[in-house]
């Protein structure tokens, strides 16, 4: 399993060293940059939309729509 973490910055530290500290988790990488983690934000907060659509439970806009705004 993956996860994505957000870690107030005061508490980072500590939390990289737990982590660190267990055998079976593996940190692959770790991002400093405000912008990267807007992004990844973005996208994870867009794949949560898409699965709450292919359940029914949210309706999404249609690519027609989307370019409208443009």
């Amino acid at each position: 399993m993956k996860l994505i973490l957000d870690i107030e910055d005061k508490r980072a530290s500590f939390v990289m060293e737990l982590l660190k500290s267990l055998k079976y988790v593996h940190i692959l990488s770790t991002i400093d940059n405000p912008g990267k983690e807007e992004a990844i934000h973005n996208l994870d907060e867009a794949f949560s939309d898409v699965k709450l659509h292919l359940k029914g439970k949210k309706k999404l806009k249609t690519a027609k729509a989307l370019l409208n705004e443009l």
